[in-house]
């Protein structure tokens, strides 16, 4: 068994199964792709919360391990040749965990490059603009009398929406028949959106329906409704 105790972050969140994986997270969209593909693939892991109320992102513990100061992070003890691995980025840990367990990735080359070039979409595009749309529509930007920023990120997310709609015409998931990272990554974000932004009308939702469609199949999963709830909210 690997020793985690060299690793500063144990001291704040002590690991009581060493032999696990460590999530340090939030349920937030970014926080809840690392959870429900753990969920996914059936790895032991264990969750520790980041309590952003009590600032536990900025402390030496949670930088030491992530400098970015953001969820969410891992530590595994049995990473590449059988000595402990830390990431931070989730699209990172995704393609780490997906390698790590030879799920939620296709095998083929082909269909691997078109897998990232999905999951690099949602870390570039789909999380960003929906992340702006949401400061200028639910948070402090929604006072602004200025409405220009909330409408370039309004019709960015619109456009965004066009593209993977487009896309998922005749699909069941992002890459055809295969549910993958691609899907973890996106539709978190895409819940995000038009739950707790609130944001369904002022982009016009109900117009994309086949991207409604793989939302609806994605959260009956039974193990994305698992990793939706992970780390538990106070």
């Amino acid at each position: 068994m690997s020793d985690l105790s060299s690793y500063p972050i144990t001291r704040r969140w002590p690991a009581q199964h060493p032999d696990r994986l460590q999530l340090y997270s939030l349920p937030t969209p970014n926080g809840v792709k690392v959870s429900i593909a753990l969920e996914e693939t059936g790895l032991p892991y264990e969750v520790h919360k980041v309590d952003f109320g009590k600032n536990d992102q900025t402390s030496p513990e949670f930088l030491s391990l992530n400098p970015n100061n953001k969820i969410p992070a891992i530590l595994d003890p049995n990473g590449p040749g059988g000595k402990p691995l830390a990431l931070f980025e989730s699209g990172a840990i995704l393609v780490y965990l997906a390698a790590k367990t030879g799920q939620l990735m296709p095998r083929d080359e082909a269909a691997r490059y078109e897998c990232l070039q999905w999951l690099m979409f949602q870390m570039g595009g789909i999380g960003p603009m929906f992340g702006q749309l949401g400061f200028f529509h639910k948070f402090a930007g929604k006072d602004y009398e200025d409405k220009r920023p909330r409408d370039r990120y309004v019709n960015e997310a619109r456009r965004l929406l066009g593209v993977l709609d487009g896309h998922l015409k005749g699909r069941e998931w992002i890459l055809g028949d295969a549910y993958s990272i691609a899907d973890i990554a996106t539709f978190p974000w895409v819940r995000n959106l038009v739950g707790f932004y609130g944001a369904r009308e002022i982009v016009g939702f109900d117009a994309y329906k086949e991207v409604q469609r793989v939302l609806d199949a994605f959260v009956a999963r039974p193990a994305v409704q698992r990793g939706l709830e992970i780390p538990k909210r106070d």
